[in-house]
């Protein structure tokens, strides 16, 4: 277990879904939610960008497309007309540690569309001629990123702080080896990774338990036969010795972007990446956080500044980016040095530090509202940990003290060692 266990044991226990593991491996969440008669079902996969071997970069990506794309049953796009005649809306998502398909729909219409889903993901036709075609979207796709200058920075800020891990490379891909890439490859890709082990289905909202694990024992069973596919040479990315920076000058850019780049603790030591999100608020989250405050409230040197945390398996993500006037950025950049080497040497207030919990914790509440939300977070618990730790969050954020988060700072958000991309008017 990861190193977050170490809160009580009765928390955990207070989980309030219903998780049960099928016997093919699969692994079934389910939350009676009665406040509306819906059901959201969402499927997640341990199936995202970083599982990929580096020639395949996007296939992850495009075979969400192809998902789509029908099985020996449905055609291309039956699948979206029969979830839209019922009222219902369906999408997905690909990140580089998972890949997730959900459906909201009224619960009375469950037993008719959630087979149809599973269909769509156990046995994907990906026909080629549907390939070909969708390989020109996702084409289009990678080439309107380049159009986003944010886009485009924090792409480049991820390549320069993740050298050697799978989580540099862009979850879209690119476009000179998909252009490679056959239909055959993701039929493999696909049957690989599409296994019932590595597999969550969720399901919240008002339908009973019985009926739940009915429906998905019977439409989650025949998976395909799992193909020998190559695997990414996965390392664990080097400590950085230095400022790693990268300078883009791009046309039509009005103010330039300063972002910044730590690599964190990821889910081998969950509390302290808790602690990183808290930082995150500390430094950069609404009007009175410290860099916000100084940088734009009472020394107007940034038309605005932020902070993000995200959390990932194998190492989270901690950034701060500021849209600054070019004649500001060394400035800029320095006052940030300056804070964090405060913060390193410093305990937080307890009056600051209550007001980032209960930011955070407000947070977490409004976003577990609706049967999706929790639907969502179950899931994105259960590809990098757990899923009962989704729930330990407001807890573990309240139970934090000034002096761990000094030490956190000081051992993961150094003013020396980071990776920073600079944007400027070409």
């Amino acid at each position: 277990m990861v190193a977050l266990l170490k809160i009580p044991f009765a928390d955990i226990a207070s989980f309030p879904a219903k998780r049960y593991r099928l016997d093919n491996g699969l692994l079934l969440i389910h939350q009676r939610v009665t406040a509306a008669p819906v059901v959201t079902v969402d499927v997640w996969v341990k199936a995202g960008a970083a599982t990929e071997p580096e020639p395949w970069s996007g296939m992850a990506h495009f075979l969400e497309h192809m998902i789509f794309k029908g099985t020996n049953r449905l055609l291309p796009g039956q699948f979206d007309q029969i979830i839209e005649n019922r009222g219902g809306v369906t999408n997905a998502a690909t990140s580089h540690d998972y890949a997730h398909f959900f459906v909201s729909t009224a619960a009375i219409d469950l037993p008719d569309t959630l087979p149809h889903l599973a269909d769509l993901l156990l046995h994907a036709a990906i026909p080629d001629a549907e390939f070909e075609l969708e390989r020109d979207v996702v084409l289009e796709e990678i080439r309107q990123s380049f159009d986003d200058p944010d886009g485009l920075g924090f792409q480049v800020l991820l390549e320069t702080l993740y050298q050697s891990h799978p989580y540099g490379r862009p979850v879209l891909g690119d476009a000179a080896r998909l252009v490679e890439r056959s239909p055959q490859e993701m039929r493999w890709f696909h049957s690989a990774h599409y296994q019932p082990e590595n597999m969550t289905v969720v399901v919240v909202g008002d339908v009973e338990w019985e009926t739940t694990l009915d429906l998905v024992s019977r439409a989650f069973t025949e998976f395909p036969s799992r193909a020998d596919c190559p695997r990414p040479a996965v390392k664990p990315e080097p400590p950085l010795t230095g400022i790693r920076r990268q300078v883009l000058e791009l046309p039509r850019l009005g103010l330039a972007r300063l972002m910044l780049g730590w690599a964190t603790p990821g889910i081998e030591s969950l509390r302290s990446a808790y602690g990183m999100d808290l930082l995150s608020a500390l430094l950069a989250s609404g009007r009175t956080s410290r860099l916000v405050r100084e940088l734009r409230e009472e020394r107007y040197l940034v038309q605005d500044i932020s902070s993000g945390f995200s959390l990932q398996r194998d190492s989270s993500l901690f950034t701060l980016t500021a849209w600054v006037d070019p004649a500001h950025l060394d400035q800029v950049e320095a006052i940030i040095g300056d804070r964090l080497s405060e913060l390193a040497t410093a305990p937080v207030g307890e009056v600051e530090l209550k007001r980032c919990q209960r930011l955070l914790c407000n947070d977490y509440a409004f976003s577990t509202e609706t049967a999706s939300q929790l639907a969502g977070l179950y899931g994105y618990y259960s590809v990098i940990a757990q899923p009962e730790l989704a729930v330990a969050y407001p807890q573990v954020i309240s139970s934090f003290q000034p002096e761990e988060l000094q030490q956190l700072a000081n051992q993961y958000l150094s003013p020396l060692r980071y990776a920073a991309v600079v944007l400027q008017p070409a």
